[in-house]
C-alpha cells in the first residue's frame, strides 16, 4: 500500500489535485479501482499538508430493478469515519428495458456523470474524485484515435464550470495490475458488477489491442501516458 499511497500523492502534487478545505465526493462504484482510490485518500489524508474532507458516493444501478448490497463498502467508510451515501437511480431500467440501448455505455456515463454531479453539489463537494488509472488513461487515448479520429484525453483536473466543480483522478500513476493486486491483498469490499454490458464494450477491445502491441513494442501505455505528458494533450503536461 506504500507504493500506492506514494504514487497518487505524487500525481496530487503534479497537478495540484487537493487544496486545504476541499470537500471531495469520491465516487465509489464498488468497483476495484475506485475502493483503491477511496482507501488511497483515507491514507492519504493523515499526514497530507493540506486538509481536506471526503464523502463517499455510489451511484446504486439497481440492476434487475433491486437495490444493491453496498453494506461492506459502507462499513469501510465507518472504519475510517467517512460520511458514505448511497444514491438510488433508474438507470438500468432506463438504458436497459425502456430504451433498450445497443450500445448502452455512453449514454450510461453521460448520465451517471449528471447524478453524480448534482449529488456531489447537494453535499457541499467542490471536487469528485475518480478512479481512473494509467491504463484507462492510455485505452481512453487509443479509442479517441481509433474510433473518433482525434487526439485527446481525460484530463488529470478538470475544471466544470457549468456545474462549479473540479474533477480529480489521483490513481493515474497506479497501473491496472497494481490496482488489482492491491485490492486483493487488502481484501477491499469489491461488488461484482451486475451490468449487462460488462467486458463486451469497445474499450474491452482496445485492451486486447493495448495487450497486443505491449507483446510487440514495449509497455504501450506508460509510452502513450508519456507522449502525453510531453505534448501536454489535454493538459497531461506536469503542472511547475
Amino acid at each position: 500500500m506504500r507504493r500506492i499511497i506514494s504514487r497518487t500523492r505524487a500525481a496530487v502534487d503534479d497537478y495540484k489535485m487537493i487544496a486545504d478545505g476541499d470537500k471531495i465526493a469520491v465516487g465509489v462504484s464498488g468497483g476495484k479501482d475506485s475502493l483503491l482510490l477511496l482507501k488511497a485518500l483515507c491514507e492519504l489524508k493523515r499526514f497530507y499538508p493540506a486538509d481536506f474532507t471526503i464523502v463517499a458516493i455510489t451511484l446504486d444501478m439497481r440492476f434487475g430493478c433491486e437495490d444493491g448490497d453496498f453494506s461492506a463498502i459502507k462499513e469501510m467508510c465507518d472504519s475510517y469515519g467517512v460520511e458514505y451515501v448511497v444514491k438510488p437511480t433508474d438507470l438500468y431500467e432506463i438504458i436497459f428495458e425502456v430504451r433498450k440501448e445497443p450500445n448502452p455505455c455512453s449514454l450510461c456515463a453521460r448520465m451517471r456523470r449528471g447524478i453524480l454531479h448534482d449529488t456531489a453539489k447537494e453535499l457541499g463537494c467542490n471536487k469528485i474524485a475518480l478512479g481512473h488509472h494509467l491504463d484507462d488513461a492510455a485505452e481512453t487515448f487509443l479509442m479517441n484515435l481509433l474510433i473518433e479520429s482525434r487526439v485527446g484525453c481525460f484530463a488529470p483536473v478538470t475544471y466544470l464550470s457549468r456545474r462549479d466543480i473540479t474533477m480529480i483522478r489521483p490513481l493515474i500513476y497506479i497501473r491496472e495490475r497494481e490496482a488489482e493486486s492491491a485490492a486483493e491483498r487488502l481484501s477491499l469490499p469489491v461488488v461484482a458488477s451486475k451490468c449487462p454490458a460488462n467486458e463486451n464494450t469497445k474499450r474491452e477491445d482496445v485492451k486486447q489491442l493495448i495487450k497486443a502491441l505491449s507483446e510487440q513494442y514495449g509497455d504501450v501505455p506508460e509510452r502513450i501516458v508519456g507522449a502525453m505528458q510531453r505534448a501536454n494533450v489535454d493538459r497531461w503536461g506536469k503542472t511547475e
